[in-house]
C-alpha cells in the first residue's frame, strides 16, 4: 500500500463522553483507506458492540498473557480496566491500507508517539464539563460509581492535553467532523511525506536535462 513516508498513523483521544468514538466512526466514512485498529480490552461489552469489531474482548488473564508475550504496542489501564492495541493491528493496516486510526487514550497515544515519531495526534475536548457530565449520564451504559469515576478522571485527561498535536472541540458534531477530516488531508499533504516523490522527479529531471543535445 502507501510507501512508509505516506502511511499515515493518527490518534484520537478524549475523555470518556466527549465523541471520540462518535467522530470516528464518521471520520472512516469519509477517509476510507485508513484502518481502524481495533483494541483487546477487559472491559465488559456493551449491548451494541460486537467482539472484534469495537474492541477483542478478553479476560483478566488472556490480556495479561499478551502483555507478557510482549504482543502489544501499546497498553493502560483505564477506568480499572485494562486496553491494549496489538502489534498484529499495526503490521496488518501497514500491509492493506494508507492509514491506522488509533482510538485510544492519553497513556497510549504517549506510548505510540513515541514509537511512531510522524504520528499524528488529535485530542477531542468537550465544551464543558458540565455537557460532559450529561452526554455520559445520557449514554445510560454504565452504572453510577462508573459515571463518577469516569468524570473525576475526565480533568486528569484533559490536563494532558499538551500531549496532542491538535485539540478539537465538539461543540457541535458537523464542525467537529469536518474540522478533524481536514486535519487528515492538511497531515497527507506535509512536505516531509512527499520529499521522496519530489526528490525523484527531480532526479529524473536532470537526467532528463543531461541526455538533451548541446545547442
Amino acid at each position: 500500500m502507501a510507501g512508509a513516508e505516506e502511511f499515515l498513523t493518527l490518534i484520537v483521544s478524549s475523555p470518556s463522553g466527549a465523541g471520540k468514538t462518535t467522530l470516528c466512526e464518521r471520520l472512516r466514512r469519509r477517509v476510507t483507506d485508513l484502518r481502524f485498529s481495533v483494541s483487546h480490552t477487559t472491559r465488559t461489552p456493551r449491548p451494541s458492540e460486537v467482539d472484534g469489531r469495537e474492541y477483542h474482548f478478553v479476560d483478566d488473564a488472556a490480556f495479561g498473557e499478551m502483555v507478557s508475550a510482549g504482543r502489544f504496542a501499546e497498553w493502560a489501564v483505564v477506568h480499572g480496566r485494562s486496553y491494549g492495541t496489538a502489534h498484529s493491528e499495526v503490521d496488518h493496516a501497514r500491509r492493506t491500507a494508507n492509514g491506522i486510526l488509533f482510538d485510544i487514550d492519553f497513556q497510549g497515544a504517549r506510548q505510540i508517539k513515541a514509537r511512531v515519531m510522524d504520528a499524528v495526534s488529535v485530542f477531542i475536548l468537550p465544551p464543558s464539563l458540565t455537557e460532559l457530565e450529561r452526554r455520559l449520564r445520557g449514554r445510560g451504559t454504565e452504572d453510577e460509581p462508573t459515571t463518577r469515576r469516569r468524570l473525576a478522571n475526565a480533568k486528569r485527561e484533559i490536563a494532558h492535553y499538551g500531549l496532542f498535536d491538535y485539540v478539537v472541540v465538539n461543540d457541535d458534531l458537523d464542525r467537529a467532523e469536518e474540522r478533524i477530516v481536514s486535519i487528515v488531508i492538511a497531515e497527507r499533504c506535509r512536505r516531509a511525506r512527499h520529499a521522496d516523490r519530489c526528490e525523484a522527479l527531480l532526479a529524473r529531471a536532470r537526467e532528463a536535462t543531461l541526455g538533451e543535445p548541446d545547442a
